[in-house]
């Protein structure tokens, strides 16, 4: 502050993490997001929570907001293995130490703020806050917990990919709009007291997948910065979601509200969700539409430094580690896994960077002194999801499904590789580039079925990926190999993994290559019993396969796999699912799979 001569900050920060200047960090892009349009930003990485709180206390009160997050994982996570023991290490902080922020790190940072600075407005976000902004299951308590914005005090939620509601929050709060003009931003949360004023709101609560969606209005510009906002009060109906209390009593009324709340995170143009808790009632407001290109270049365009805060010299931060050396090419995912959270995080629809945005960044990775000429991953949630999209969007506008891959791939997605293709070979050719791997998820069934590869572009972009974006091994998720487990999962029929390794070793034989293929695989599932791990295990087509990647479940907020392992009821179809809970059992359901093997 001395240095750029401030003697004010518009927003402070506080995260869970090491403050790490890279696109792959949220912190970072909001940070950087906001600086670009004016704004002082201070970042407070990591604060001593146990102390005299003066890390909280340094820097005084921001001239707008404190803006708050637990990093790039949800802090339980963070801390917890899947068999609620504690971890002993954290690769987002220096030298991997753990214990260096606290359980429910949003929660314990936004109530010491509030305590410190009741006047200044609080904003929670990432991943964290986004995943807990209704009532949800947690793992570790074994009971469903409010919104966060209950229990944190925090006066703005701000879920998903931040930045377009983020810097729409600010003008907002500089600007002193009332309240109600806040209200109406898009992609923002909230909680308020007294009974939701919602109109003609849908009832149909019983059997919530009867209700219809309606059409969101036409996007407005109300201010003179042009932003689009979504004008939440006219067009398609708020839906009310069952209260928390009643989530509560009921395990139905819960799987009933996730089935809504599945669907608007899904849909092009969603509704408003109210849910009503205690004496009053958190409003979910829908998101923004899915980022064009020219907005997505905008943000990766920011300039990073790519590096750790000077602070931590000569300090390594093993999360850092993995990802220096990547390029992220796109956001979302249209897999629809149940036991995963990047669609509600996300979106389903994908967001493509321009080639040109990739491009020049991976020349400024080139141009850095500590890159040595290999791309550690070039790639996103899915990697090869890059640049693809319905044939038909306006189909794709009215669509409701979760997945646009299971239980079959939809007809209407064009599956076609060869975009993804140019831009593999149009970043090898980049001088200084020795190798680009993919270390990011594949989906193999966009590019295969039963029968074999689905178009002209399958082949070559399996023979690429083998040989010469994989450093010897390429890693796959089938997650199961039984059809009735699979279909608990949200994941298509093991045939299709069978027809994979029928490809792959014939690639490997034509070119006399030793690629090796590593599937991952998830224990203790909803649906999943002992027998079928034992099924799992001796499958005659896994024999030859290195054979180490199994992951027992672990129920995280806001998925369908969660809220079966909580209600015992399946949120699609509302039918029983039955769930193994026991700790041992679940042990002996991924320490069988090791014994045989």
């Amino acid at each position: 502050m001395q240095q750029l001569g401030w003697d004010w900050i518009d927003i402070i920060f506080f995260t869970g993490d090491a403050l790490v200047d890279h696109p792959s960090f949220g912190t970072a892009c909001i940070a950087r997001y906001l600086e670009k349009a004016g704004y002082r930003v201070a970042v407070v990485p990591q604060p001593n929570w146990r102390d005299d709180l003066r890390d909280f206390r340094k820097l005084g009160a921001p001239r707008l907001y404190f803006a708050v997050n637990a990093g790039a994982m949800d802090s339980m996570v963070n801390h917890y293995t899947a068999a609620k023991r504690l971890r002993h290490d954290d690769a987002y902080t220096p030298e991997g130490r753990a214990g260096q922020r606290p359980d429910r790190a949003v929660t314990v940072y936004t109530k010491i703020l509030k305590q410190l600075w009741p006047d200044v407005p609080v904003v929670i976000g990432g991943v964290e806050a986004s995943l807990r902004r209704l009532t949800h299951y947690d793992y570790w308590e074994n009971r469903l917990m409010p919104s966060i914005l209950v229990d944190s005090g925090a006066d703005w939620l701000c879920y998903g990919m931040g930045e377009r509601p983020m810097l729409e929050l600010t003008r907002a709060l500089e600007a002193g709009r009332n309240l109600r003009q806040i209200e109406q931003i898009p992609q923002i949360a909230f909680y308020r007291k007294g009974a939701a004023k919602t109109g003609s709101v849908s009832q149909n609560r019983s059997r919530p997948w009867l209700v219809n969606g309606g059409t969101a209005s036409e996007a407005q510009r109300w201010d003179e910065r042009s932003e689009v906002l979504r004008d939440t009060s006219r067009g398609a109906e708020p839906i009310l979601l069952h209260s928390y209390e009643e989530c509560c009593k009921d395990k139905k009324a819960f799987a009933e509200n996730f089935h809504h709340i599945e669907i608007q995170a899904n849909v092009l143009h969603a509704q408003t969700l109210i849910e009503p808790v205690g004496k009053g009632y958190v409003q979910i407001n829908p998101p923004y539409p899915p980022a064009t290109t020219e907005e997505m270049d905008a943000c990766w365009d920011l300039p990073f430094t790519k590096r750790p805060h000077p602070r931590y010299k000569g300090k390594r931060i093993p999360a850092y580690d993995m990802i220096k050396d990547s390029i992220i090419t796109h956001r979302g995912c249209f897999g629809g896994c149940n036991f995963c959270t990047i669609a509600a995080h996300q979106g389903k629809f994908i967001q493509s960077r321009s080639e040109k945005s990739i491009l020049d960044e991976v020349r400024r990775l080139v141009a850095m002194p500590e890159f040595h000429g290999n791309i550690s991953d070039l790639g996103a949630p899915t990697a090869n999801m890059y640049g693809m999209h319905g044939k038909n969007t306006d189909l794709c506008a009215k669509c409701r499904r979760q997945s646009c891959l299971f239980p079959g791939p939809c007809p209407n997605l064009d599956r076609n590789h060869e975009r993804v293709l140019k831009l593999y070979r149009a970043v090898d050719a980049v001088k200084g580039v020795r190798h680009s791997y993919i270390g990011s998820g594949v989906r193999y069934d966009l590019f295969l079925d039963e029968k074999g590869f689905i178009d002209e572009t399958g082949k070559p972009y399996l023979r690429e990926l083998m040989l010469k974006h994989t450093s010897g091994r390429l890693k796959v998720a089938p997650e199961h190999t039984e059809d009735k487990v699979l279909n608990y999962m949200g994941k298509p029929s093991f045939r299709l993994f069978e027809r994979l390794r029928t490809e792959f070793d014939k690639i490997n034989r034509e070119n006399g290559t030793h690629t090796e293929l590593v599937p991952y695989f998830i224990s203790s599932h909803p649906g999943c019993r002992l027998e079928d791990m034992r099924r799992l295990a001796a499958n005659p087509c896994l024999k030859g396969i290195w054979m180490e990647q199994v992951q027992d479940f672990m129920p995280t907020p806001m998925t369908t796999s969660s809220v079966m392992f909580w209600s015992g009821l399946d949120p699609r179809t509302m039918k029983p699912v039955w769930t193994e809970k026991d700790m041992l059992k679940k042990k002996e359901q991924k320490a069988l799979f090791f014994k045989k093997k």
